[in-house]
């Protein structure tokens, strides 16, 4: 199968067992939501979703974040991976917010990579949920998924699978397929045993085909 067919194909499997596929995280509006991307770095977004009721309750707008103390701040945040960098980076996200874009939260990838905390998949998650722009982020199980399934080759870094990934996606489609394969990753394609049984794509799966057909025989 050629790599467009295998794209198609893919596409067509999500488009009908998961027509609507968004983000887990919960938020409101826009600062709401790259907060909560700031703290999912290594953190489940349940985790999360525990968390920022109560920390936005307190710093709920990008003035009140800019004038907490980071160990404020960490107070709120310190069941999730890594508090202490990450209450650096979000007073420092919201006092560059305020300084660069007067409070408001950009929707371009570059612009929003200036900012504390925001690497470019951050950037890209807020640029396509917050503003549907075709940005993919490629976090652990987009290039898990990928790889697996056979929608990147030899891609050895999440730049490399982004790039390959969006030479085949319609654009239109970018922003819910980066929603479709971090959610088959979160719980069809996991990690470890993989729950092949209950996924339709093991047909054209590279890895279903080569690691767990052979064993089935």
């Amino acid at each position: 199968m050629q790599k467009k067919e295998l794209f198609a194909y893919v596409i067509q499997y999500f488009e009908q067992e998961m027509p609507v596929a968004e983000t887990e995280l919960e938020y409101g509006n826009p600062f709401d939501l790259i907060v909560a991307v700031i703290l999912s770095a290594q953190c489940t977004d349940k985790r999360v979703n525990q968390i920022t009721p109560e920390l936005l309750k307190r710093f709920p707008t990008p003035q009140k974040m800019a004038a907490a103390d980071p160990a404020e701040v960490f107070d709120y945040i310190r069941s999730c991976s890594y508090p202490n960098n990450k209450a650096k980076h979000l007073v420092g996200m919201a006092q560059k917010l305020i300084e660069l874009y007067d409070g408001v939260v950009p929707d371009d990838v570059d612009d929003l990579q200036k900012l504390p905390g925001v690497g470019r998949k951050t950037a890209n998650v807020i640029a396509s949920v917050v503003y549907n722009k075709p940005a993919l982020a490629v976090d652990t199980h987009v290039f898990r998924v990928a790889a697996r399934i056979g929608l990147s080759t030899n891609a050895k870094t999440p730049l490399a699978t982004e790039m390959q990934l969006m030479e085949y996606i319609p654009k239109d489609l970018v922003p819910k397929a980066h929603h479709w394969l971090i959610l088959h990753g979160r719980y069809v394609c996991v990690a470890r045993n993989p729950k092949c049984a209950k996924c339709g794509l093991t047909e054209v799966c590279k890895y279903y085909t080569k690691e767990i057909a052979p064993k089935n025989k």
